[in-house]
């Protein structure tokens, strides 16, 4: 057989066994991966840096860093947006609907959201202790903080649990038009969250672009394995 066919062939084979979305999902899963371990090495060996800098103070009046750019009502406004992806607001809404799942009688959701979100949160802190990248030191901090500065813990927290949420509720709408609807919002609503951390000078851009790959990748992991056990169940 040529290699063409072959190849052809090939495909073709594999498309009748797993669907379309499955392998768009799985190419995403890689790429967010590798994505993230390049990050990672570029941060660990010091050459984001400079960049890192040079974005975190684009955010600030020239003529005093401690000043974000805009009016103050926007500084308030980003930390609305900022508390969006906070411990508190996603576990809230991790309770409240994994209640809601477990009165309708759909445990099998409500054991998928749980796991997604707890796992998230158990790799976030092991990520944040094992890079230990200390915050940024360039401009005031507008919020309190804890935690180490790599990955960004608001933003991997946000992927994870609006991208989640996100496909459940766009996989029971009845047209793609409503499913593209509901995953714009949470891809729109995990982008502002990580782009209020820079705003308000907390993390590092690259903190944040991390995040954004790891929680997206921990969340399609998840959004597989629970396909693959929905196939699998009587």
């Amino acid at each position: 057989m040529k290699p063409a066919r072959w190849a052809s062939g090939g495909w073709r084979w594999l498309l009748d066994r797993v669907e379309l979305r499955t392998l768009v999902a799985l190419g995403a899963l890689a790429g967010c991966l590798w994505l993230f371990v390049a990050l990672a090495d570029e941060v660990l060996e010091g050459d984001t840096h400079a960049i890192d800098e040079r974005l975190l103070l684009a955010l600030r009046n020239p003529a005093d860093p401690a000043d974000p750019l805009g009016p103050p009502w926007l500084e308030e406004l980003m930390r609305d947006i900022t508390a969006l992806g906070s411990f508190g607001i996603l576990a809230a809404i991790t309770a409240a609907v994994a209640g809601f799942l477990w009165l309708s009688r759909d445990r099998r959701s409500m054991w998928l959201v749980l796991a997604s979100v707890g796992g998230g949160q158990a790799l976030s802190a092991l990520a944040k202790h094992g890079f230990d990248r200390p915050r940024p030191d360039l401009v005031p901090h507008g919020m309190v903080t804890y935690t180490a500065s790599f990955p960004s813990g608001h933003s991997m927290m946000a992927a994870v649990t609006y991208l989640t949420l996100a496909a459940m509720v766009a996989r029971v709408q009845p047209t793609p038009a409503l499913r593209a609807y509901v995953l714009a919002w949470a891809i729109a609503l995990v982008l502002a969250i990580g782009l209020s951390r820079v705003y308000l000078g907390v993390h590092w851009p690259t903190d944040v672009l991390a995040g954004w790959t790891a929680g997206a990748a921990w969340a399609l992991a998840c959004w597989l394995a629970a396909t693959w056990a929905e196939r699998r169940a009587p």
